[in-house]
């Protein structure tokens, strides 16, 4: 390697890489609100210690309150509130053909149930059980108690329930005969003040019919209808034949007009002429005598006398034939001026009735409405009498049959097994309930958390290249920390190189490891960076990536981790890889490469310690060069944003074919955005389940603002190992 270029004081060497054009950071997306049935199966799976938790909490209290119940026991009585004397077998019988229903029952069950709860009826109940019992009293009595309907039957169950059988059956035995006897004095009382008020009412609605008949008389009488729809279509067949006639008639009268109009001319009497017999006769007569006159004048002369006396002749008609037209034309002018005023008479006859007519038909639905509301009352009079009527006629019927108290179908018996409480019922539901709540704690949990739990969820928020899934190494996690503890030379960098065979590597690799130790575990921790540094070497077609950042957005993301065996998988395919630590606040790298950090970066930086001193090269690993921190100096961001540390960059870059800078945490600290504008691009590191959705939020924010390209992220501490499940069937082949 060639390491006389990287002098600081050679200042022709300065050069800075070209930055990639900055692009657009995405911003993360809202949380959807939505879980599809993989994703709670993936909550439930990860919460599963939440879920456990509650569950047990929730079945402890169960069990708890049930073992502290006292047990309670419980017995019934049934009772037929309506006897089966009062079937349809006897009273159609007596009724005298009443119609009644007796599906239906008259007994108000409701009303009943509190009656029988009353303090008044239960008073005589309450002293007779004190005597075996001191203690009772009117309120532990209804508190115990429970009085139903079954359904629609006419059956009443009473159920009481204490601490003590022999008691519960002693206050049920208690009730069934108070309650029988009970149902035996209060009905034929209610029968009679039943028949009271009906004949009480009866008068009253008696009158009321006959009120209500009358006036639908008189207004019948007064209007001249029996029923309003048949008035209405009378009157509106009658407007319908009045309509017709008047038109029939409106149409002769301007007919009889227009032939007046036209006699009054000279063509018009030439046509009320046509038919006059005595006109026609003279008219026919003078033509004969013209015809004659012409026929003589071929025989004679002019003035020749038979000429002259067809002319006299001719001359007499005249008169006769003018008299006769006027006399024709007069009778034919005061015909049609009769006819005329006959039809005009005739059409304001018709329109005058045509408008009474018309009235009536205003008036009707006045009347229509008005006789409606008459039948309407006298409907409902004379329903609620005939009603009246029906109850009077069976009330006293079933006041003359045999009056038969209620029933007990079912006598009380005194119970044996406790109804409360029941084990396996509480813990069924205990378990059901913690089942549920912890499912909805895990939910809410899930809820709350603010950290990304899957690959793909970090993918579709971010929307940025996902390089490599890094999966999560115990073993790892293990030597390391005993490294760093130690601080003692370990083979864990001794990683194998681009050349070596597949078993050679796992051999060399399971040299560091322990006996016990899944060679197919750290095997896929390899592929994955080797598919991280595949994928940085694509991510550039013109230009290779010479340098580059990883950072993370908060610490312990296991960026450093990251960087140092991206270096050595880059070194063992061939490249010469610088690692810096640029982590001055809090440095990883000499831990993990074992390397003393007695001088380093800040020595160069901040002192005129030569930049050849403090780049060690790494045995059995390629071309790998590492350069610790150094002392940490007091103000890290002052070192790294020096003109110093730019031109070291830029001498770096020159001098290897890849650069890999370690650098803080990008949230509250500005070192790793001082450092990336001036390589190519950054790489972020996120670890699953840890890294704070809002911290690489702001991460993101502040590497948009220095507009540093985001090369891409790497998921660190993936633990889902089916993921690589294809790999490491095809080693186990």
């Amino acid at each position: 390697m060639k390491t006389s270029s990287l002098n600081g004081n050679n200042g022709n060497k300065s050069y800075l890489p070209q930055l990639l054009q900055a692009e657009p950071l995405p911003f993360l997306e809202g949380q959807r609100d939505d879980w599809d049935l993989f994703q709670i199966l993936g909550i439930v799976k990860r919460r599963a210690l939440v879920i456990a938790v509650v569950m047990a909490g929730v079945m402890a209290g169960v069990v708890s309150v049930t073992l502290k119940q006292k047990p309670e026991y419980q017995a019934q009585f049934q009772i037929l509130a309506e006897p089966v004397n009062r079937d349809e077998s006897n009273v159609p019988k007596l009724a005298s053909g009443i119609q009644r229903t007796f599906d239906n029952s008259s007994l108000d069950y409701e009303t009943q149930i509190q009656v029988l709860k009353s303090p008044e009826l239960m008073a005589s109940i309450v002293k007779q059980l004190q005597l075996s019992y001191p203690e009772m009293n009117y309120s532990s009595l209804v508190t115990s108690l429970s009085i139903i309907r079954f359904g629609e039957t006419k059956i009443i169950g009473v159920r009481y329930k204490s601490d003590d059988p022999v008691k519960t059956k002693v206050v049920l035995d208690t009730l069934a005969q108070a309650y029988l006897k009970y149902s035996l004095e209060n009905r034929q009382t209610n029968l009679r003040q039943g028949i009271q008020f009906v004949e009480k009412q009866l008068p009253s609605l008696q009158s009321r019919v006959d009120q209500i008949q009358q006036q639908v008389q008189k207004f019948r009488q007064k209007y001249d209808f029996v029923e309003p729809e048949a008035q209405a279509q009378q009157i509106a067949q009658q407007v319908q034949e009045l309509s017709g006639q008047r038109l029939a008639i409106n149409q002769q009268l301007a007919m009889a007009h227009a032939y007046f109009s036209s006699i009054q001319g000279a063509e018009g009497a030439k046509g009320a002429l046509s038919d006059a017999v005595v006109y026609q006769q003279l008219i026919t007569q003078i033509r004969q005598l013209e015809a004659q006159t012409a026929f003589e004048l071929t025989r004679f002369q002019d003035d020749s006398l038979p000429i002259q006396v067809l002319r006299e002749k001719r001359q007499k008609l005249l008169p006769l034939l003018y008299q006769e037209a006027q006399r024709v034309w007069s009778i034919k002018v005061a015909q049609v001026a009769t006819e005329i005023q006959n039809l005009e008479s005739q059409s304001q006859t018709l329109a005058l009735a045509e408008k009474r007519l018309q009235k009536k038909v205003e008036q009707l639905p006045v009347l229509a409405r008005q006789y409606t509301e008459l039948q309407r009352n006298l409907q409902i009079a004379t329903e609620s009498l005939n009603r009246f009527l029906a109850t009077r006629e069976t009330l006293q019927i079933e006041a003359a049959q045999t009056q038969v108290p209620w029933q007990l179908l079912q006598a009380p018996v005194q119970p044996e097994l406790p109804v409360s409480p029941n084990i396996q019922r509480n813990l069924i539901l205990g378990l059901v309930a913690s089942g549920l709540l912890g499912i909805g704690s895990a939910l809410l949990t899930e809820k709350l958390d603010n950290t990304y739990h899957t690959v793909d969820a970090l993918k579709e928020k971010l929307k940025l290249p996902l390089l490599a899934t890094i999966p999560f190494e115990k073993q790892l996690l293990k030597i390391q920390n005993h490294t760093v503890a130690n601080q003692t030379p370990t083979k864990l960098a001794n990683l194998p190189s681009q050349g070596s065979s597949e078993s050679v590597e796992i051999s060399e690799h399971q040299d560091v490891l322990n006996e016990d130790y899944n060679q197919y575990e750290s095997l896929k921790f390899l592929e994955a960076l080797r598919v991280l540094h595949t994928n940085i070497q694509l991510l550039s077609s013109d230009q290779p990536i010479r340098s580059l950042v990883i950072s993370s957005a908060v610490s312990g993301d296991g960026k450093s981790t990251v960087a140092f065996h991206l270096a050595q998988i880059a070194s063992a395919m061939g490249q010469r890889v610088l690692l810096v630590d640029a982590d001055l606040r809090r440095p990883r790298i000499q831990a993990l490469s074992n390397i003393n950090n007695l001088w380093g970066l800040s020595s160069v930086i901040s002192g005129n310690m030569p930049v050849e001193t403090v780049i060690r090269q790494l045995p059995s690993v390629g071309e790998f060069s590492v350069i610790t921190t150094g002392p940490i100096p007091p103000d890290p961001a002052k070192l790294l944003s020096s003109q110093r540390m730019k031109q070291l960059m830029a001498d770096f870059q020159q001098a290897f074919d890849l650069v890999i800078y370690d650098t803080p945490p990008l949230v509250g600290l500005a070192d790793a955005s001082l450092l990336a504008p001036c390589t190519d691009g950054i790489v972020l590191v996120t670890r699953m389940h840890k890294t704070n959705r809002s911290a690489l939020q702001e991460a993101l924010d502040s590497l948009k603002i220095c507009r540093s390209h985001v090369l891409g992220l790497v998921v660190n501490g993936h633990k889902n190992v089916s993921y690589y499940s294809y790999y490491k069937n095809y080693y186990k082949k």
